[in-house]
């Protein structure tokens, strides 16, 4: 059956450049489904100004509605302690086809920084991580990584870095403007700025 891509973060809050590079990586693979999953406590996250779980998992549902090739997870929300991504992909491994490929998006920063996650082997034996890439950017240092997992591992990753558009949108740019009392309009969907304003989220203490 065709694949599923597994997107999780803290989404604090959600914005286009998700969206958009999520359905362009999604249409490369070929996957069936995006799942987003926002994470209660990101391990490699400073959780900041970190709003509720509640709040950033309306922020999700709401961005997504009526599209067909989302779905929106809670699973990592419901867990106690920090949320490993082997757990994560263990627990769409049990829910889904035993044909189904898994897919875990994760962006050029985290991949520079793979060799610090749990048990990265076990976890490149339960799914096939795809990095976000950039066209013209330096390649990241994986050398503590080679030490870690297979050759074909590593070649495996190395071969699942994909080039996608370039949507220069930041959470912590939008944060900052709500702070401001600046527009978000077009960084966010219009459902999620209606609701970051109604919630008043992200201001000014």
């Amino acid at each position: 059956m065709p694949g599923v891509l597994l997107f999780g973060g803290s989404f604090n809050p959600i914005h286009h450049a998700h969206l958009i590079v999520s359905r362009a990586v999604a249409e490369r693979l070929e996957a069936s489904r995006v799942v987003l999953i926002p994470g209660a406590s990101p391990p490699h996250k400073d959780r900041g100004q970190l709003a509720p779980a509640e709040a950033r998992l309306e922020l999700c549902r709401l961005a997504v509605q009526g599209d067909p090739l989302f779905d929106v997870s809670d699973w990592e929300l419901r867990q106690p302690g920090p949320n490993y991504s082997l757990l994560t992909v263990r627990h769409f491994r049990q829910a889904l086809p035993a044909d189904a490929e898994i897919f875990w998006l994760i962006g050029s920063d985290s991949l520079a920084e793979l060799h610090t996650w749990h048990r990265v082997p076990d976890l490149l034996k339960e799914c096939t991580i795809v990095t976000v890439g950039r066209r013209g950017t330096t390649e990241p240092d994986l050398s503590r990584l080679a030490t870690m997992i297979t050759p074909a591992q590593l070649e495996r990753l190395q071969a699942h870095v994909l080039e996608t558009p370039l949507i220069e949108i930041s959470a912590t740019d939008i944060r900052a403007r709500v702070q401001a009392g600046r527009s978000i309009r077009y960084l966010v969907p219009a459902a999620v700025a209606d609701a970051i304003e109604r919630r008043g989220l992200y201001r000014a203490s």
